[in-house]
């Protein structure tokens, strides 16, 4: 049976699941994927790094106690992210850091050293897609590895691999969706009578909103998730910059109030259509949508995309766009996907 030797950046929530599923359930997923994983190498900011060619003991590293670093189980305390990232010996490197909604950075710069180092890439950071798609998609062609990261605008639903494989040939002409969570859940409590302030505090008690919430309600999360859809299934070649953006922080309880009474709802939604001459235009703005859309019905913390098609109109999934499982969910699934691309290129 085949197996990839996996390196892990980054030991936050996302990684850190991952790496159970990897630990509890080996035997399963191996015999549903026809192929073993084994982590030869973890970096993090605040454990260090440890490097064992035949295979990290995972049990010792999610025993690790509060305060504990790498250092406890033969590893060492310094964290150098690209010494790591070429040096170790991996096929597969699973990037799950912080990411800069300004550049895209630390984590392009770690996807980068990967594939120019020879090793697939899979991730759930949108800044490396939003920036640079392009570049690192030809820079892993031309080394015969694969960059991937569905998980970048939906977590675990597939968005991107429903839009690149079963409705490749459907005519996408456009896209719309509600791709943050966070702000779509506000915007429910809201309708509920709360002010945007208490709906932002409710959000960060239940942990869907961060201490500062300002990407999710200013349209920064979405604006980067716009940028890789219209990247990916129109065939853009934008920069998210160039994406025009508008927050939900406008949106008062009147307005939320009077859509109520039309039977209407706001939602905060990022948008792609291309025209006739290829020519794609893009947004992310609060939209007031009649009872009737397929987007007005979704409620809570739950993202969804209609794509625009020729030949089935329009097409709708939700699901969550969230959450550590679902987001180590979506980085199997790009497993999956770089195992499959080298059987078929192996």
């Amino acid at each position: 049976m085949k197996n990839y030797n996996v390196a892990l950046v980054g030991l936050g929530n996302v990684n850190r699941t991952l790496a159970q599923i990897l630990h509890t359930d080996a035997a399963r997923l191996a015999e549903e994927t026809g192929f073993t994983l084994r982590v030869t190498g973890i970096t993090d900011l605040r454990l260090g790094t440890v490097v064992d060619p035949d295979g990290v003991d995972m049990g010792a590293v999610l025993a690790l106690r509060q305060g504990e670093t790498f250092a406890a189980i033969g590893g060492v305390e310094t964290c150098d992210n690209e010494t790591f990232i070429r040096t170790c010996p991996a096929d597969i490197v699973v990037e799950a850091t912080f990411t800069n909604p300004l550049d895209g950075e630390p984590a392009l710069s770690h996807v980068r050293w990967a594939l120019e180092s020879g090793k697939s890439v899979c991730t759930t950071n949108k800044g490396p897609a939003a920036f640079a798609a392009r570049e690192l998609k030809a820079l892993a062609a031309e080394m015969g590895v694969r960059f991937e990261y569905e998980g970048a605008v939906m977590s675990g639903t597939p968005v991107l691999r429903l839009a690149s494989g079963p409705l490749e040939a459907v005519g996408m002409t456009g896209f719309s969706g509600i791709l943050n969570g966070t702000s779509n859940y506000i915007l429910g409590r809201m309708e509920a009578g709360l002010s945007q302030a208490e709906a932002i505090a409710e959000a960060q008690d239940h942990g869907y909103a961060e201490a500062d919430p300002t990407a999710d309600i200013g349209g920064s999360d979405v604006r980067l998730k716009v940028t890789v859809l219209a990247n990916d299934i129109l065939g853009a070649n934008l920069h998210a910059h160039e994406v025009p953006m508008e927050g939900i922080t406008g949106i008062t309880p009147e307005m939320v109030a009077e859509a109520l009474s039309r039977g209407a709802h706001w939602k905060l939604i990022g948008q792609g259509s291309k025209a006739d001459d290829g020519t794609v235009t893009v947004s992310v703005a609060p939209q007031m949508l009649d009872a009737d859309h397929p987007l007005a019905g979704v409620a809570g913390a739950t993202n969804a995309v209609m794509f625009d098609t020729r030949f089935l109109g329009a097409v709708t999934i939700s699901g969550p766009g969230a959450g550590r499982v679902e987001t180590a969910y979506a980085l199997l699934s790009d497993i999956i996907a770089i195992d499959a691309y080298s059987r078929q290129h192996g």
